[in-house]
């Protein structure tokens, strides 16, 4: 009598079948980044924590932002980019589906100068021109939740 002697892994999915299996799986990771909140804030932007009153720190198509504290890392984040994409919100059907952007951060959330109620604890406050690209205005939320990357 021959006695079959494997793990019960390998009897139930031959070595070929695992390692495709597991291949696919990394492959279809759908989340690289962390998730937050964000929210948005308007005109005037100037002056910020970073580059003071200098206009030549916006880049040029307005994708902008300012860090909360969990990002701020006293003052490091200036300059830096994200990759950010809405994944939810409180209104139903307020983010742009698979739109991400990619944004600076030229100030700090808590020093702006128009700090709007729903910048209070966010990850990020987005210019209205971050944030109308990866969350319909007309819905009007007021903050979302949001997958980001630093790049």
């Amino acid at each position: 009598m021959s006695r079959l002697s494997c793990s019960l892994i390998q009897c139930l999915l031959p070595p070929p079948l695992l390692f495709n299996l597991l291949m696919m799986s990394s492959l279809l990771q759908t989340s690289q980044g962390d998730v937050g909140t964000a929210a948005k804030y308007s005109p005037p932007y100037l002056p910020t924590a970073c580059y003071n009153d200098s206009a030549s720190q916006f880049p040029s198509n307005n994708m902008f932002a300012a860090a909360g504290d969990g990002i701020w890392d006293n003052g490091a984040a200036c300059g830096r980019q994200y990759l950010v994409r809405c994944i939810s919100a409180a209104v139903a059907d307020s983010c742009i589906a698979d739109q991400v952007i990619q944004v600076k951060i030229v100030d700090y959330a808590l020093a702006l100068i128009n700090n709007p109620p729903s910048a209070s604890g966010t990850t990020i406050v987005l210019s209205e021109t971050a944030f109308g690209a990866i969350a319909k205005n007309s819905a009007a939320p007021t903050s979302i939740n949001l997958e980001f990357q630093q790049v």
